[in-house]
């Protein structure tokens, strides 16, 4: 079973439009509401593969009664732990031919017992639990160091987990002593971490870049670049991947589909390749997709046969 750790869910709210005029009315002919956060998302196309997956986290008020409902009506297990104040609502206006403005509410503020008592059911469904991911940011409340807790559990049970985090958070799981087994940051976040200026017409620079010391201990590491694929480092090999040209419909959630596809070829026991371009072929599947968090398993090997896996 794959545990996905959502600690900031939201409602993940969709408005596209032909143009965005600022300081006036837009209008929207369809809205989409789903069950959001990037764990979420992450469950949501693991479940969609056929993956045996839980989901946890915590949720509060009648956003998260919401949550909980949604997916219970996508069959989809979970475990959250309840919290006094509302779980947030995350808004992206799509509009003007691919552009996108994201509206993200802070969310709650979480207890030192409402942490505590997370932690202890987190720990029992460790227990049932081969892979783990934990994705997106932390709320108030919770310290920068409490996903390095989460990992240094897992790593007791000898459970493998994919992070996919920013910030001060992703900086104190790469400095603490208990790592996770996967990162998946894109350029922007690496030049934030090591204070460096890189893009993707560097190779042989993000090559070194992903050698510093401060990935040390980190087996995988996937570097995306949107539309141009990604760079992975496993162990002390790298790869590119190249991805085929697609016409994007909605990028929300393409990242944590990445992370699902990444996850759910983990569980299944791929080769290196097979598990980097099934992480690819996720992320794509879901940028064609209106519904944040969702992929067409239909066309699945249609994609999967057109990413391009070679080391350099």
């Amino acid at each position: 079973m794959i545990l996905t750790v959502t600690m900031n869910p939201s409602v993940d709210i969709s408005y596209p439009l032909e143009t965005l005029t600022v300081d006036s009315v837009n209008r929207v002919k369809t809205v989409s509401k789903t069950a959001g956060g990037k764990g979420l998302n992450v469950t949501r196309v693991i479940n969609e593969l056929g993956g045996k997956v839980t989901a946890t986290g915590v949720l509060g008020g009648h956003l998260g009664r919401f949550i909980m409902e949604q997916l219970d009506h996508a069959n989809i297990p979970h475990q959250f732990y309840s919290i006094m104040e509302e779980t947030r609502n995350s808004i992206a206006l799509l509009h003007d031919k691919g552009q996108q403005t994201e509206i993200l509410e802070a969310g709650p503020t979480i207890t030192k017992q409402e942490a505590a008592g997370f932690l202890v059911e987190f720990e029992q469904l460790l227990s049932t639990a081969e892979w783990l991911t934990i994705s997106g940011s932390l709320p108030k409340g919770l310290g920068s160091g409490f996903y390095s807790h989460l990992i240094r559990s897992a790593n007791e049970k000898k459970i493998p987990s994919l992070l996919d985090t920013s910030g001060a958070a992703l900086k104190a799981a790469l400095e603490s002593e208990h790592k996770p087994t996967l990162i998946k940051p894109n350029l922007s976040e690496i030049n934030e971490l090591l204070g460096i200026e890189l893009d993707s017409d560097q190779p042989n620079d993000v090559k070194a870049a992903l050698s510093d010391s401060l990935f040390q201990g980190v087996e995988w590491i996937v570097v995306t670049l949107g539309g141009e694929g990604a760079i992975v480092k496993k162990g002390n090999q790298f790869y590119k991947a190249l991805i085929p040209k697609v016409e994007v419909v909605n990028p929300v959630g393409s990242g944590d589909a990445t992370i699902a596809g990444l996850a759910y070829a983990f569980s299944q026991g791929s080769s290196t390749e097979e598990i980097i371009k099934t992480g690819m072929t996720t992320g794509i599947l879901n940028a064609l997709e209106s519904t944040t968090g969702h992929i067409a398993t239909t066309r699945f090997y249609d994609i999967y046969e057109q990413v391009e896996i070679s080391t350099y």
